[in-house]
């Protein structure tokens, strides 16, 4: 009787033992990642920074319809994040039957062009209601195009990286974000006060959105002179023929439901922190709270610019004490403190308003610091874009585009401004939850097609020293077989 072949944990890569060649590579794949992901988030971060004047040209109807236009272009915020899943059960199948690359290019193609586009459209009062449908239109490209990005950067960067160095490589994509962020607001931060209200009004605020397409060109031009990583065709020439885009998502979907559930419920967190934060606050500020557009403007571009100095530290940290801390620690501090920021960015004081800022900042920049490590983690290589990219498109599009939305409308329901922290601490308790089913993923190998992670038993009893490894545990040693569902699945 033929017993099924033991499984061998694949090696665990150290950046030491990496040629010139491969750390140059890697390198390159950072780079071309987190371009990409920047003009991602300078594309969303000049729509949340620009809201005011968008509401005012696209959705004011009549005399009166200020808040009410308001709503309706946070909606059209919004709208781009419920069509992300489509883009996310598209391109991640297709980035894993395909390639990484050739899914990356497309995608950032898609995005800078439909941003620069929306720069050009007509305003209601030339075009009547055309201007908020096209508007809508180019959000919603937008948002299809992000299904792909987000997750298909994460995963290139996260197969680059080497595995006891993937924290402090894969913080740069979030280094990125944070970059095209901050680039937003202080893109606008300046325009508003070189050109005025009115200046923007008049047709300035068309500029953002226009400059994206230079962007995007320089971003093309990285990633078109990028290669898959070895990680993923290594698995495609083990695999041999790779199934269907559509079989992919249902092997998924039926094979690793759990892993997406707990990537869904981490996301949550995640994005209701970061829309709220970073691209609700300068609206809430402004239109809730009275303070004027440049100043709102301004306390967010001095956190965002903190948040930069401090993400890449935190990112090696989580390769020396591991993932599950830092989130543990941040998911706390979002349930505890929410609420006490908020009061304080409530005092009629820039330096308290700075304060409360700056402690939700804290916490969200621990978060992305290690995300874009921990979430490629989850799966193992054959769904790993696919999983990456349902799981966390299906979030944002119900918490994380909507975050806005909905604290406006209950802010204006029940009159009280502390809503915002309050969402942001029931969020908290659901990522808390997420985190503490997750596994310690620092340091293991991503090859495989295994979850990272299942396999540490079977290490730690070959003498292996693993960052956050449960001892004490009965090890699967000699009948480890890698199909064995029982032990693959997290």
């Amino acid at each position: 009787m033929s017993q099924s072949p033991v499984y061998e944990p694949p090696p665990i890569t150290s950046e030491i033992d990496m040629t010139v060649d491969e750390k140059k590579t890697a390198r390159k794949s950072v780079a071309g990642s987190a371009i990409g992901n920047a003009i991602e988030w300078f594309d969303y971060g000049i729509y949340g920074y620009l809201l005011v004047y968008i509401s005012d040209l696209f959705f004011t109807f009549d005399d009166d319809g200020s808040a009410l236009a308001r709503v309706m272009a946070l909606g059209t915020f919004a709208v781009s994040f419920l069509v992300r899943p489509l883009g996310g059960f598209i391109f991640g199948p297709l980035g894993d039957k395909f390639g990484r690359q050739k899914v990356l290019v497309l995608t950032i193609a898609l995005i800078s062009t439909s941003t620069a586009c929306i720069g050009l459209l007509p305003t209601y009062d030339t075009a009547g209601f055309l201007a908020p449908i096209a508007l809508i239109l180019l959000r919603a490209i937008q948002g299809f195009s992000a299904g792909g990005e987000y997750a298909g950067a994460a995963v290139f960067m996260a197969e680059h990286a080497p595995d006891n160095r993937r924290g402090i490589y894969g913080c740069f994509l979030e280094f990125g974000t944070l970059v095209g962020y901050s680039g937003a607001a202080i893109l606008c931060t300046v325009l508003t006060l070189i050109v005025g209200e009115d200046g923007m009004m008049a047709g300035w605020w068309r500029l953002p959105f226009v400059l994206t397409i230079l962007m995007g060109i320089l971003a093309l031009w990285m990633r078109r002179h990028l290669h898959d990583p070895e990680t993923f065709t290594e698995d495609v020439e083990e695999e041999g023929d790779q199934p269907s885009a559509l079989k992919a998502l249902g092997n998924l979907l039926k094979t690793y439901p759990l892993q997406v559930l707990k990537l869904i419920g981490f996301v949550t967190l995640l994005n209701i922190a970061f829309y709220l934060v970073l691209t609700y606050m300068p609206s809430y500020l402004s239109a809730t709270l009275g303070h004027s557009t440049a100043q709102s403007n301004f306390s967010l571009v001095i956190i965002q610019l903190i948040m930069i100095a401090v993400i890449v530290p935190f990112g090696a940290l989580s390769d020396k004490i591991g993932r599950r801390p830092i989130l543990i620690v941040a998911s706390s501090g979002f349930v505890l403190l929410s609420v006490p920021a908020m009061m304080l960015i409530q005092v009629d004081s820039f330096v308290t308003q700075l304060l409360g800022i700056g402690i939700l900042g804290l916490f969200l920049v621990m978060l992305i610091s290690t995300i874009s490590a921990t979430l490629p983690a989850l799966f193992p290589t054959k769904v790993r874009y696919s999983g990456f990219a349902v799981g966390y498109n299906i979030s944002t599009a119900i918490f994380g585009g909507t975050a806005g939305m909905v604290n406006e409308l209950l802010i204006n329901k029940t009159g009280n401004p502390l809503v915002p922290g309050w969402y942001l601490a029931a969020a908290g308790v659901v990522g808390l939850i997420a985190v503490l089913t997750f596994r310690e993923t620092a340091g293991r190998s991503l090859r495989g097609n295994v979850v990272p992670g299942t396999d540490d038993d079977l290490r730690t009893a070959r003498g292996e020293e693993l960052i956050g490894a449960k001892t004490g545990s009965t090890p699967t040693v000699g009948r480890t077989d890698a199909s064995d569902e029982n032990s693959t699945k997290g």
